[in-house]
């Protein structure tokens, strides 16, 4: 996924090896959404993730539904 037109993903070089980061945190963007692709809730995500908002989550999601190939018929 291509994260850098997402306004709350930063990408810092030497910052978790340049991996697309949450802005202002170490918890990389891939990761919340395949958390949610594999069956977790955006509750059980806030939960595990605090520093994260409702908003931050929902962003995520639907950013990487925006930028997923669509299929072709």
């Amino acid at each position: 996924m291509n994260w850098t037109e997402c306004p709350i993903v930063e990408v810092i070089e030497g910052k978790q090896g340049g991996v697309a980061l949450v802005k202002g945190t170490r918890i990389p963007a891939d990761q919340i959404v395949e958390e949610f692709r594999l069956g977790s809730t955006v509750a059980e995500i806030i939960e595990n993730y605090p520093s994260l908002t409702r908003k931050h989550i929902e962003e995520l999601i639907a950013f990487d539904r925006l930028h997923q190939p669509q299929p072709t018929s």
